[in-house]
């Protein structure tokens, strides 16, 4: 509890320069005037949704026996260093590991669909729909978990949600079997009918962020500029300065600072992809990095300053695409991504793919590290944060949807207790653990979701 005696500087207060608009982060100088007053904020949590395709090489035959993603131990005392979750160890007490559950609604429901599998998966990740095969405008898949979440939770925030991705996307056409490429394109439905476009360009979510104001030309000078959003708004910084206390305006550095770090290294990135140097990433937009690595951590940064200034609280953010041959230099591994993944369950192959899931887990105690030391009020994001990663497909090499690889993470106001594996009863729907998540993330009126057959325990 803590004395106050001033007026209290509303939450929704922005920094507003010429094309700049920049929110604050949660400042002691927000609480309530009253008496008595609680230092945390009052917001519902944060929801992150994370998809990799092609699912894991843990859920081979050869995986499985193996335990090459869910150790073979239920309960708290699982050891993971056998698995490509062997990165989260630091992290077990935010994690939980759901094994064993299905995504029967991603799987063919008629002859032609057979084969198709690649190209509605996605759309089947975060609503448990099965999508209709189309490759006209008549799509029809179902609404997505953040969606219903965003649609509850979201209303208050400047940017009700937010999606972003990693590689390109198509939006227009067939992509193949008989289905559209938004099936594949988005994992976030705001109805069964509307597939949200998601954002490959950092700079693209930057604007969103921080580069609302002003007019089209304003905002196109300014990005070809060297300098930063901040220099609009430096007399408005120091004007507010005055009116903060100490621990308030080390925040506010260093939440600047933050800003300022990674448009500079977006720049950065513009500045090498346009001077005519050859790229790995033919065709991509110059925001976007070439190394899968640099992409992932800028698109987790920029998350993680959304949630801490409260424009947004929900992100659906889809790290790959199907179908995909990118190669991942830093997992040690040459063969593409796609190839990979059809290890015709080859013991040596099966490894080699593992080790290209180990290395995309890899990249997740970044986000975690960037949550746990970005404070809200008195806790950290982390512990106001749920993050669902997951796959709706399992194993790659036969295009199956059983035993999908699904964990959580965070601590989300305490809604999943971390550090434990927990094993479904074969032919549990993925659905099922969705379902159960939503009721503790405070949808508890919802009866069903997707194919859901009844409640998961966490």
């Amino acid at each position: 509890m803590a004395f106050i005696s001033r007026k209290a500087l509303p939450r929704r207060t922005f920094l507003k320069g010429l094309g700049t608009m920049v929110a604050l982060p949660y400042l002691d100088a927000m609480i309530p005037t009253t008496a008595f007053a609680s230092s945390a904020p009052a917001n519902p949590a944060r929801l992150l949704c994370l998809e990799m395709v092609h699912g894991a090489a843990g859920c081979s035959p050869f995986g499985l026996t193996e335990h090459l993603w869910a150790p073979p131990t239920t309960g708290r005392a699982f050891d993971l260093s056998a698995t490509s979750l062997s990165p989260l160890e630091p992290w077990r007490k935010y994690l939980t590991i759901v094994s064993n559950t299905d995504v029967r609604m991603a799987e063919a429901y008629k002859s032609e669909e057979i084969g198709g599998d690649h190209f509605r998966s996605s759309a089947v990740f975060l609503t448990q729909a099965h999508p209709t095969q189309t490759e006209g405008s008549d799509i029809f898949a179902g609404t997505s978990l953040d969606q219903m979440y965003a649609q509850r939770f979201g209303q208050a925030t400047p940017i009700p949600s937010m999606q972003l991705c990693i590689e390109p996307l198509d939006r227009a056409g067939g992509c193949a079997y008989g289905y559209s490429c938004m099936y594949t394109d988005s994992i976030s439905w705001s109805s069964p009918t509307e597939p949200l476009p998601m954002i490959r360009d950092p700079r693209v979510a930057f604007e969103q962020l921080f580069g609302t104001g002003g007019t089209a030309a304003e905002r196109a000078d300014r990005t070809r500029s060297t300098g930063s959003v901040l220099d609009w708004i430096t007399g408005r910084v120091a004007q507010l300065n005055k009116q903060l206390g100490a621990t308030d305006r080390r925040r506010m550095e260093q939440y600047l600072d933050n800003i300022r770090e990674i448009e500079r290294r977006i720049q950065q990135v513009e500045a090498r992809n346009s001077s005519g140097e050859a790229r790995e990433l033919a065709g991509a937009p110059a925001g976007v990095p070439d190394s899968f690595g640099d992409h992932v951590k800028i698109m987790f940064d920029l998350q993680v300053l959304a949630l801490q200034s409260d424009m947004t609280r929900v992100f659906s953010f889809k790290m790959g695409r199907d179908a995909s041959a990118r190669v991942y230099p830093d997992s040690g591994v040459a063969t593409g991504f796609h190839p990979s993944s059809h290890h015709g369950n080859n013991p040596a192959r099966v490894r080699e793919f593992a080790e290209i899931n180990r290395y995309h887990v890899s990249l997740l105690p970044y986000l975690l590290d960037k949550l746990k030391t970005t404070m809200d009020g008195d806790s950290p994001l982390l512990d106001k944060t749920t993050i669902v990663y997951g796959s709706p497909m399992s194993d790659s090499n036969t295009h199956n949807h059983r035993r999908c690889p699904l964990i959580l993470l965070g601590g989300g106001h305490g809604l999943a207790s971390g550090n434990q594996h927990l094993k479904a009863p074969d032919g549990t729907p993925m659905a099922n653990a969705m379902l159960s998540l939503m009721h503790k993330l405070g949808m508890d009126d919802l009866n069903t979701f997707g194919d859901s057959t009844g409640e998961f325990t966490f």
